[in-house]
């Protein structure tokens, strides 16, 4: 019996890194969003902080399976499996399902991210004129952040670096979208699309017994791009981690009302009804990436007239809401039941 809870256990986890690693790719919607509302994002960003001057003391003496211990690392670590398995796995599914059924797919989005700021309404402790201030800033930035024209591409590896850096704030900020600012940063596409797929390449030709592919100029500079990536992400979360541990203890309150903001600000980057903007070349060509797909750079916001699919898409939209209260009224009772 205990064995197969702690199966259960693991396997949660793994699906807890399947949603975040899915809500990482789409810009505007959080991965920290999403393991507040899952119930974890405080065991995440305690294992996060856990990388600190005793950590590496433990690695220089040798001690790693108390490192191992230290860092919550059995919960890093399939969370981490869980996020590996959605970019190849669910988030390839979710890419279909934008393709082909988009104001649904944004639909529901909108209204899990509706139902998610209800979730942290309901656990700000009290609503005073301080905490409106607080929740006025946030708005403003969301939306200041949501109207910015997005820079140009850049391969440069020290700026890829600081798109680590500032896109993993996705990941331990709740309602903060890491890949909305790799958007805006123009890197969105290098980084989540083509280095990705580069690496899924360069993996499946190696399995194939074809080692001829690490000679390939463009792959070797793809992923040369996306190892600097994700070593500015990983500085990202270890500085972010514990950054927030000490704002979250000392003014959660501000902090909750400030994320409350913010997500009603870019509310507009989920909006289901808008119109894509193509990058193109001098010439007027569309620019095409390395899954064949024209590159978004913008989006334009319509109202929709009433139809069929405008009210399935507000019918997605109450779906979403819905699955955040059912998983809200849920958590307790999986925990129990465990």
């Amino acid at each position: 019996m205990n064995i197969k809870i702690e199966i259960k256990e693991k396997l949660i986890i793994v699906l807890k890194g399947v949603a975040v690693g899915v809500a990482n790719k789409v810009p505007g919607v959080s991965g920290g969003l999403v393991a507040f509302v899952l119930g974890f994002y405080e065991e995440f960003i305690d294992s996060l902080q856990k990388f600190n001057v005793e950590g590496v003391n433990l690695i220089k003496q040798g001690e790693f399976k108390i490192f191992y211990k230290h860092i919550n690392g059995q919960f890093l670590g399939l969370l981490l499996f869980g996020m590996i398995v959605s970019y190849f796995s669910v988030s390839r599914i979710l890419d279909y399902l934008i393709y082909n059924y988009e104001i649904y797919v944004w639909s529901l989005f909108f209204g899990l991210i509706i139902g998610s700021l209800l979730y942290i309404y309901r656990r700000a402790e009290s609503f005073k004129l301080e905490t409106f201030i607080w929740t006025l800033l946030g708005f403003i930035f969301g939306l200041s952040l949501s109207i910015i024209t997005p820079a140009a591409q850049n391969e440069n590896l020290f700026f890829v670096f600081i798109c680590g850096i500032v896109s993993v704030v996705g990941m331990t900020l709740p309602g903060f979208s890491g890949s909305f600012i790799l958007m805006l940063m123009g890197n969105y596409v290098l980084l989540l699309v083509d280095s990705v797929n580069a690496l899924f390449v360069t993996l499946s030709n190696l399995f194939l017994g074809k080692f001829e592919i690490l000679t390939d100029p463009y792959l070797c500079k793809m992923l040369k791009i996306l190892l600097v990536f994700s070593f500015g992400s990983l500085v990202g979360l270890i500085l972010f981690s514990n950054i927030l541990k000490f704002v979250l203890k000392k003014y959660k309150n501000k902090t909750l009302s400030t994320i409350m903001g913010f997500i009603t600000g870019s509310l507009g980057v989920v909006w289901p009804w808008k119109n894509k903007i193509y990058k193109s070349n001098l010439n007027g060509e569309f620019i095409i990436d390395s899954f064949n797909n024209k590159q978004i750079i913008d989006y334009n916001l319509y109202i929709p007239n009433l139809s069929t699919e405008t009210y399935l898409g507000i019918l997605c939209i109450f779906l979403g809401i819905i699955i955040v209260f059912i998983i809200d009224n849920s958590e307790e009772t999986i925990k129990s039941s465990l």
